[in-house]
């Protein structure tokens, strides 16, 4: 009994000296951070977050990475550049972190002909603000005009652990898109079904629904959502749209629409119901999205160009309108946030903070699909004093596009084609009390050379509460039903 005692200590001391080796002694100093991707240096993290693991980039035979707080060290070796922290010594260095000076130092060592250089320590900033447990995003091959397997997944933050919500394997290989939640509630949830077992499939708790959104009044099922804050309804935008590919333009593909309207569905009564003020054939309104209180909608709106000859004279402004969910009823009266004829850009995508402090919206040079524009960047409103909050720390010269908020206001996710142009990647950005925004930092994934490889994009990110647990069969079996519900529509003049 001793003696196995005995080998379980020596072994512990063995496994603890192996990944925590002596301080390298003697070493030359260099006044740069090392280059490491994905780059995790100096930016603003949540408690909650899993390991931040990275490869330090250039030819290399031994390295070692050093993460310090006052009370806490852990050293991590490595022959290829790989750093991998294990999650349980990870989640030990974020809590040495808050007793002390909310940070981690980093200290990078790479041998180089038998000597080590010592690269400028770098810090992780932890915040005590943490970010919603979950995310929501659909995985799709970045192909212009078709697709093969896609799916929407949902992944848990403080592990690496992806889970199916469906996949379209399930479904006839058709398109699954604009999944949406109310309030980053997991248990309201909707999204799209397109081409096979179209319709579209809203969730209540264990309650699923399959609707047919196509009336005679409107042009188009519903498309683009956004959550009543109370649940019982859901602004759609209703677009005829069309995708070209360009050879000769720096933007490869474009999406435009021919014609558009934002529509309110109400969930209860199976109804769709609309202003005059939102459904002008003169114009192209798209991308809807409810105040935090849901007393007002907001949405883009284009006067109609000749498409496709004119796309690029499409420029969408960003406005507002009252809604009373009560009475269930829009006002009259529509104020104008960013003027697109004025400021000669355009609008999309616009998101209100859970807080109902700040709007979040897209702005590009023209049209309303951001998401293939390399000059689009994110912009940030400032909705009591409606002035413009600096968050160009954020974005990048590729596309920055689809973007929501944590459901504490300070966490920002959003789609970025920085890492290579391609490929539509997630990034998380910090909002602290003041409007200030921090760095933005890569979704962790458990090998650090994950996006070297992985030949999908990440697209339309959400977050959400808590796990989703409807099973995927639960919903392939309502998907591959025929609807359970048509609507009806209504044209309310006030």
């Amino acid at each position: 009994m001793r003696m196995n005692l005995l080998y379980i200590f020596l072994l512990t001391i063995f496994f603890i000296c192996h990944s925590c080796q002596a301080e390298i002694e003697s070493f030359t100093e260099k006044e740069i951070c090392a280059d490491i991707f994905p780059d995790y240096k100096d930016v603003t993290i949540p408690i909650n977050i899993a390991p931040l693991n990275f490869t330090i980039k250039g030819e290399l035979n031994n390295s070692k990475v050093v993460f310090q707080t006052k009370n806490k060290q852990l050293a991590i070796n490595s022959k290829d550049g790989k750093i991998t922290i294990p999650i349980k010594r990870w989640r030990e260095l974020i809590d040495s972190s808050i007793i002390d000076d909310k940070r981690i130092m980093v200290s990078v060592f790479i041998e180089n002909n038998s000597s080590w250089i010592k690269f400028k320590p770098f810090f992780l900033y932890i915040s005590t603000d943490s970010i919603d447990p979950f995310i929501v995003y659909r995985l799709i091959e970045p192909g212009y005009e078709s697709w093969g397997e896609m799916g929407i997944y949902q992944r848990e933050i403080e592990s690496f652990k992806e889970i199916p919500i469906l996949e379209n394997s399930s479904t006839g290989f058709g398109c699954m898109n604009c999944h949406s939640f109310c309030m980053n509630n997991q248990n309201k949830m909707l999204f799209h079904l397109r081409e096979k077992c179209s319709g579209t499939i809203i969730t209540d708790g264990k309650k699923i629904e399959k609707i047919n959104t196509s009336t005679k009044e409107t042009i188009s099922p519903l498309v683009y959502p956004s959550w009543h804050p109370k649940g019982k309804f859901i602004a759609f935008s209703n677009n005829i749209t069309r995708l070209t590919t360009l050879s000769n333009d720096s933007n490869r593909v474009e999406v435009y629409d021919s014609e558009s309207d934002v529509v309110v569905y109400d969930v209860e009564k199976h109804e769709i119901i609309t202003t005059p003020h939102l459904f002008r054939k003169d114009k192209l309104e798209t991308f809807p999205t409810f105040s935090a209180d849901g007393k007002k909608l907001y949405f883009c709106s284009s006067d109609t160009v000749k498409m496709p000859e004119h796309f690029k004279d499409a420029k969408y402004s960003l406005y507002s309108i009252d809604f009373n969910s009560d009475k269930a009823t829009f006002g009259n009266i529509i104020d104008t946030l960013y003027n697109a004829y004025i400021n000669k850009r355009s609008a999309s995508f616009p998101r209100v903070s859970s807080n109902g402090k700040y709007l979040l919206y897209a702005l590009s040079n023209y049209g309303n699909f951001s998401i293939w524009h390399n000059d689009s960047d994110l912009k940030l409103i400032d909705l009591k004093t409606n002035k413009d909050i600096d968050i160009s720390l954020i974005n990048s010269s590729q596309a920055e596009s689809y973007h929501s908020w944590s459901s504490n206001s300070h966490w920002i996710m959003f789609n970025s084609r920085r890492n290579n142009g391609l490929y539509t990647n997630i990034y998380f950005a910090y909002l602290d009390d003041n409007g200030n925004v921090s760095k933005p930092f890569l979704l962790p994934q458990k090998n650090p050379e994950f996006y070297d490889k992985f030949m999908k994009s990440f697209n339309i990110p959400e977050f959400i509460k808590g796990k989703i647990n409807i099973k995927p069969t639960e919903l392939a079996e309502k998907a591959n039903n025929e609807v359970t519900k048509k609507v009806n529509f209504r044209m309310i003049t006030n």
